[in-house]
């Protein structure tokens, strides 16, 4: 399906018949992610370089929508997580509405939030990107729109009237970002979050999240816990200790790192793709340990709820540890991603405050 998408967007972008991209999902579900259990399989009967290859593609094919070269429109109808956010958040008009649910949770198999999640979460006001990552908390299309991870909301009923609207106006010639942001306007809506939202309480998320270590993260969150008792408190601690250890010290890293140096926050959306697939290769190779394949096993094919991690607690997730997912892949079977020049996005996601 991967290459079936990079191939059709790849003749679309070329086609001067082609004016508009949009991507939508067929179903309750935008995208709920890549299939981790085939990948587990061909790893498992094969080798790791098979999982690799799987991974290659799928960031070759968010580069090629964060970098597209018409306007490309994601109405995000549902569910969306995991690799699904790598297919819209790299849009940009990225649309939402009532049904979407939108969360990456991929610490809770063992993995780390990737497609481009250490670009567009770092990007977030404050450090609520850390706080999605890290807990793998749902938001609502609301949320999305409040923190700038969505540009639209759009009621679902609306949707087939913005598509004829989008469809006609390309039909007439070539599209650029303000005409189509007009037709969009046009269907938008202003709506309220939930008051109970975590992103309500930001000065609370950025007090607890800005901190340098997911120990001190968390520390932060039971002191607070005891201070206030909110529901997005207790659920955020709850979740970041059934996750990886080592996964939740990786994404800290991802964000934390690109953040370190002078303008770093601004990396581009390349150099954060290549990272990525650094890391994922030393997962995908059992560089440190085996936390994907026992969180695959625990809680998507066996669904015993109950992965063993190793190691089981952050303490023992050394700074050494987790550098080694950063370093180099010294194996025979390794091929770096390697990403075609392009030029930059034109989409900016709201900037950290």
């Amino acid at each position: 399906m991967i290459c079936q998408m990079l191939n059709k967007l790849q003749v679309y972008e070329n086609d001067p018949r082609v004016n508009l991209v949009i991507l939508k999902g067929n179903g309750r579900a935008f995208c709920a992610g890549g299939d981790v259990t085939s990948v587990i399989t061909f790893i498992i009967a094969g080798h790791w370089s098979f999982g690799a290859s799987f991974y290659r593609k799928q960031l070759t094919l968010d580069y090629l929508l964060g970098t597209y070269k018409k306007p490309l429109v994601s109405i995000l109808n549902g569910i969306v997580m995991g690799g699904g956010a790598g297919l819209s958040m790299h849009a940009k008009f990225r649309i939402v509405t009532e049904k979407t649910v939108f969360a990456m949770p991929e610490a809770a198999i063992g993995l780390f939030p990737d497609v481009g999640a250490s670009h567009f979460l770092s990007r977030l006001p404050g450090f609520f990107g850390e706080y999605v990552g890290l807990t793998g908390t749902r938001l609502d299309g609301s949320e999305m729109l409040a923190c700038g991870l969505a540009t639209h909301f759009v009621h679902s009923k609306d949707l087939a009237s913005l598509e004829n609207e989008l469809d006609s106006m390309s039909s007439r010639g070539a599209l650029d970002v303000p005409t189509v942001s007009q037709v969009i306007n046009r269907f938008a809506r202003k709506v309220p979050i939930k008051q109970d939202s975590a992103y309500k309480r930001l000065e609370m998320v950025n007090s607890c999240f800005s901190r340098e270590t997911v120990e001190e993260i968390i520390s932060s969150l039971e002191k607070l816990a005891r201070e206030e008792g909110e529901r997005w408190i207790m659920e955020a601690i709850k979740d970041m200790k059934a996750a990886s250890p080592t996964s939740l010290k990786i994404f800290l890293r991802t964000v934390i790192e690109p953040i370190a140096w002078e303008e770093g926050r601004m990396q581009k959306l390349k150099e954060c793709l290549l990272r990525e697939f650094n890391v994922l290769c030393h997962i995908m190779r059992r560089t440190v340990n085996d936390d994907f394949f026992e969180g695959s096993r625990a809680m998507i094919m066996e669904k015993d709820k109950k992965p063993q991690w190793n190691p089981s607690k952050l303490e023992l997730v050394s700074d050494e540890m987790v550098g080694q997912f950063f370093n180099k892949v010294e194996d025979d079977e390794w091929v770096d991603l390697d990403l075609p020049p392009r030029s930059d996005s034109l989409y900016i996601l709201q900037s950290r405050l």
